[in-house]
């Protein structure tokens, strides 16, 4: 899955790194090498190396919000 800006991604309880106890977060900026996220009951910024946000989302962790609407309507 190609990560792109201003995605959101639904967080599930699997999610370890979610310190803020957030539902959802949204990609701020996407590098070859890291993913910069703010969680939606955060005003922080957190930085995943790019690897490790894929692997989130390979074991549904992290649910792409247009993707999980669209399955459920």
């Amino acid at each position: 899955m190609e990560i792109t800006r201003d995605m959101e991604f639904e967080i599930k309880s699997s999610f370890i790194p979610n310190i803020s106890n957030s539902e959802s977060l949204r990609v701020l900026e996407v590098t070859d090498s890291s993913v910069v996220v703010q969680m939606d009951h955060s005003s922080s910024r957190r930085v995943f190396p790019l690897d490790h946000f894929q692997y989130w989302i390979r074991k549904n962790s992290l649910i792409p919000i247009d993707e999980h609407q669209e399955k459920t309507s």
